[in-house]
Order: structure tokens, then C-alpha cells, then sequence
């Protein structure tokens, strides 16, 4: 693995080149993406695909990667750009990309803004609420988790927001009765940790969450777009926006081992099955291989 840094106005954007040289392989480089996931998160997803050029990557803010634009506000939009300036200083396209939750986001965003980046998008579990059906109730419940973080710190915080994200089905007011969420009936500490800043629990990464695909620039790009939901995911939020989002576009989602962040190994807090999940990802940009 060859770390760098790109160096822009308004960010220095660090990512890693994992394999062989795209020179040096027979396949299309493989970007992966996450947010608020870091290159961290994608070694072992990684380790599963030797034979490419693998590309990962710190968002601006995040992990290495520093803004120099005074924000603190987590936007796709703005992180699409990011990767469109990556891959242009790169000299490669169009590429496969993996991206996996707000990643996911950012790189519907990119299709919709660059068509010619990407020849195979796989978007896993992108969360983007407006397409929910009950999108009012989501909203209010983000809200929610937000409060109680602002209130009490990051235990409180990520107790609502698990409540939030692994509800089954549609937001009622059962959901809104449990709202703060004990800290403790997680296994978790009650005590306030001091911190404000999560970009998973404060308020910074609402526009991920706000996000509207853009129906009618993914249809017409010539990307091949692949909605991706984790089969224990089922019926919880992240699943539910990817089924509905797969519907807009009018295609049936994809069905991958494991549960939000099933490609993620023994170090991460909560692994997935990365090895038959990089199988299933291995399938399914084989399907469209040169």
C-alpha cells in the first residue's frame, strides 16, 4: 500500500493505492468509499481483491484528510467533487466503486454530476431519508438523536441512533416513546463524554441524509447503478431507503451477506462476513466486466 496526499484549495485529501499499478492489472481500478467511514474501514474488503487496483480514501474532514475551508458540514455534493478531482489527478476513468453508507450518497451524487467517472456504482445501504415513504417521521427522529447527543454526549446519542437505525419498518410513535434512548439498555455508560462534534450524531451530516437522487441523470448516465442492502439489514432504515431507492431507478436491490457494515473484519466494533460479502461484490463486477 502507497499512501499520498492531493493537495487542493480547499482540502488535502489523503488516500491510499492498494495492488497492482492500473498498468499492471487486467480490470478497472476499484475505488471504495464511506462517510463517515475512513480508508481505514475498507482493509479488509480490500485484502479480498488483489488482482486490482484498489482506491481508498479519507473524506475531507475526516481521519488525514484536513479542510482548509473553515466548515465542519459533511455535504455529498461537495464530497462528490472530491473524488472527481481524485480521479482526474489520477488520469483514471471510468472506474468501479464500492461505497457503503453516506459513501454511498456521495457517489450517487457523482453519477448524477460526472456520468463518465464510474462504470459500475455499487451504493450499499445509501441513507437517504427523502425517499422514505414516512420521510417526516425519519426526519423527526434524526432530530431526535441529535438532541441527545447535544444533550448528554455520545453514549446518549448512539443509544438513540441505534434505536433509530434498527427499528423495524416504518416510524411510529412506539419508536418516539423510546426516544432518548437509555444509554444503558445498550451496555453502554450514562455519563456525558463531553464530545459535540460526531459527524455520525451531531447535525454536520444532515445534508448526507437529506440527499434526493437525482432520478433522471442516474438513468440517463452510462453507469451501471447497483443498489446493495445487507440481508440482515431487513425492514431496519438503511435497508428501507436502499429498497426504495432501487425502486425509483427501477431495478430490484441486490441482496449482500451480512448486515451495514457487513464487509468490515475482525477490527472493526462490529464485523460483518467480509469474506463472502467480497465474494457477492466480486460477482457482481464481474457481471459487468470488459
Amino acid at each position: 500500500m502507497s499512501e499520498h496526499i492531493l493537495e487542493t484549495a480547499d482540502v488535502d485529501l489523503a488516500y491510499d493505492v492498494l495492488g497492482p499499478t492500473p498498468a499492471d492489472s487486467a480490470q478497472r481500478p476499484l475505488l471504495m468509499i464511506g462517510q463517515p467511514m475512513t480508508a481505514a474501514g475498507f482493509a479488509t474488503l480490500a485484502s479480498y481483491f488483489p488482482e486490482r487496483t484498489v482506491i481508498t480514501y479519507d473524506p475531507r474532514g475526516l481521519g488525514r484528510s484536513v479542510r482548509k475551508d473553515g466548515r465542519t458540514d459533511n455535504s455529498p455534493t461537495v464530497q462528490a467533487e472530491d473524488i472527481h478531482t481524485l480521479l482526474t489527478a489520477l488520469g483514471l476513468g471510468p472506474v468501479d466503486m464500492f461505497a457503503s453508507s453516506g459513501g454511498a450518497v456521495t457517489a450517487l451524487a457523482l453519477v448524477a454530476a460526472h456520468p463518465n467517472d464510474l462504470a459500475t456504482l455499487v451504493a450499499h445501504e445509501p441513507p437517504m431519508l427523502p425517499v422514505l415513504p414516512d420521510a417526516e417521521a425519519a426526519f423527526r427522529a434524526r432530530a431526535a438523536v441529535r438532541d441527545a447527543y447535544e444533550a448528554k454526549g455520545s453514549f446518549a446519542g448512539m443509544a438513540s441512533f441505534i434505536a433509530w437505525s434498527s427499528w423495524q419498518g416504518e416510524f411510529t410513535d412506539a419508536l418516539f416513546a423510546q426516544l432518548p434512548a437509555d444509554p444503558a439498555m445498550f451496555g453502554m455508560p450514562t455519563e456525558d463524554d463531553g464530545t459535540r462534534d460526531d459527524p455520525l450524531l451531531s447535525d454536520s451530516s444532515w445534508a448526507v441524509t437529506d440527499y434526493s437522487p437525482d432520478v433522471a441523470a442516474l438513468l440517463a448516465a452510462p453507469t451501471r447503478v447497483v443498489i446493495a442492502v445487507g440481508e440482515e439489514s431487513t425492514g431496519e432504515l438503511t435497508a428501507r431507503t436502499s429498497v426504495a431507492t432501487a425502486a425509483l431507478l427501477g431495478i430490484d436491490p441486490v441482496v449482500f451477506p451480512s448486515h451495514h457494515g457487513g464487509f468490515t473484519g475482525p477490527d472493526s466494533g462490529y464485523p460483518g462476513q467480509p469474506e463472502p460479502f467480497a465474494r457477492t461484490l466480486r460477482e457482481v463486477l464481474d457481471n459487468n466486466a470488459e
